[in-house]
């Protein structure tokens, strides 16, 4: 598996639930640690640091305001400082459905509208041309059959995404243009319009609507909202919804004076060659220790578990926080559900037998059939790249976030392993 695949890919989404262990820092308001015997979940987490998997991670599973809160291990590889309750993580591909909100903020506001091209605001993505084959030369293309949708943004069906093939000529001239489509570090280093520009110089890889094509969808939100609310993403996304929700420890960087709750960034080792690959630098040389160039839709938040927690609780509320209406509750039922096609699903490819389980939303992923977790579908959420995870399970009322910094935990069962335990514990 390739670094572009594993930055810019998340795996599939498996359910979580439970009780678990205690944490290391005092609880919130209305909110607990739970001591006692170590539970299945930290029994997992445990073995994989001292497989050397990872340095450490942290975890949470609330079911309304019980909250249980559970870490293990280090911030980062070689060190010493213990993962603590209020550790920093980059969440990656977890922005997405933050993005996704975003957006139906600017819907419900008739700024937007999701079935309308996008050519008023992104005049740089009109008259489309699609490669005639998507292995082929960039100037065989054939015109668009119609123009991209907002709708078409929001579920990844605009007809461009990352592509797992580098020795592509579309992927090349993605790479030769710096657009950072499927990778959150390298950052692009072009500005939003810039950005923007390069990315309408390309044909598209299908034609609008014909099927899911991962990540770019949410490059190109942020810079929709930006234009549509005539402010930037990063401050549309801090006074919208990081501030009413206090999600104080999220943001697109991470200040100086909490550089030092950053976790360590580690490796991913190549189950081929046993190569590893140093994701990012770490504390003041870290791509996030200050504010980007180009703030993404897709992959640039930094969170904590407790903040996440408000941001997915809110959803689960059906857009409420606190008494206080953030989304509606039309546009919470509208990212949570399955927005794709049988003919969408079978044109397109992820991870093998993604589809047989999965829809996508807005912003996240849908649980459409039972699966190896749980017997009863619905549940939601995404992963993030670097080694996060978030799900929402209305059916039990329960979410479940884990963060760690290490790609591995993803995709080497031990995700699964994990939300499997977790799910064991949360049973009657």
């Amino acid at each position: 598996m390739t670094r572009r695949e594993i930055l810019g890919a998340s795996v599939s989404v498996v359910a979580s639930g439970g009780a678990l262990g205690g944490a290391d820092e005092a609880a919130q308001p209305g909110q607990h640690a739970a001591p006692g015997a170590p539970s299945p979940a930290r029994e997992v987490m445990e073995a994989e640091v001292a497989a050397g998997q990872m340095p450490g991670a942290v975890w949470l599973v609330a079911r309304g305001d019980d909250v249980h809160v559970d870490a293990v291990g280090v911030t980062e590889v070689g060190g010493s400082a213990p993962m603590r309750r209020d550790t920093i993580f980059r969440i990656a591909s977890m922005t997405k459905a933050v993005t996704a909100a975003a957006m139906m903020m600017l819907v419900e506001e008739g700024k937007l509208d999701l079935d309308s091209p996008v050519d008023p605001w992104l005049p740089e993505l009109a008259n489309r041309k699609v490669l005639a084959r998507i292995d082929g030369p960039i100037d065989e293309t054939v015109p668009a059959e119609r123009p991209i949708t907002v709708r078409d943004l929001m579920t990844f069906t605009m007809g461009f995404g990352v592509l797992f093939d580098a020795s592509s000529p579309i992927q090349r001239a993605i790479d030769e243009l710096q657009l950072a489509n499927g990778q959150p570090v390298p950052m692009t280093p072009h500005g939003p319009d810039e950005w923007i520009r390069r990315l309408g110089t390309l044909p598209l890889m299908h034609q609008p609507g014909a099927q899911w094509m991962y990540n770019t969808g949410s490059l190109v939100q942020g810079v929709l909202v930006r234009r549509a609310a005539e402010q930037s993403f990063d401050a549309f996304v801090r006074e919208r919804i990081l501030a009413p929700l206090g999600m104080r420890d999220t943001d697109f960087h991470v200040p100086a004076n909490k550089l030092d709750r950053l976790a360590g960034c580690g490796y991913f080792t190549d189950p081929q060659t046993g190569a590893k690959t140093r994701m990012d630098r770490d504390g003041a040389e870290s791509a996030y220790a200050s504010p980007p160039t180009f703030p993404s839709g897709a992959a640039g938040l930094v969170s904590t578990v407790d903040d996440y927690l408000l941001f997915a609780r809110m959803l689960m509320n059906g857009g409420v926080h606190e008494g206080r209406r953030i989304l509606s509750a039309a546009s919470v039922r509208a990212m949570t559900a399955d927005h794709l096609t049988p003919a969408q699903k079978a044109a397109s490819s992820f991870f093998p037998g993604f589809f047989e389980t999965h829809g996508w939303g807005y912003g996240l992923a849908v649980i459409t059939a039972p699966d190896a977790v749980s017997e009863v579908p619905g549940r939601h959420g995404w992963d993030g790249g670097f080694g996060t995870s978030w799900i929402n399970d209305p059916s039990r009322a329960l979410i479940g976030i884990v963060m760690t910094q290490a790609s591995n935990f993803l995709f080497s069962g031990a995700l699964e392993r994990f939300w499997r335990s977790v799910y064991v514990a949360d049973r009657p």
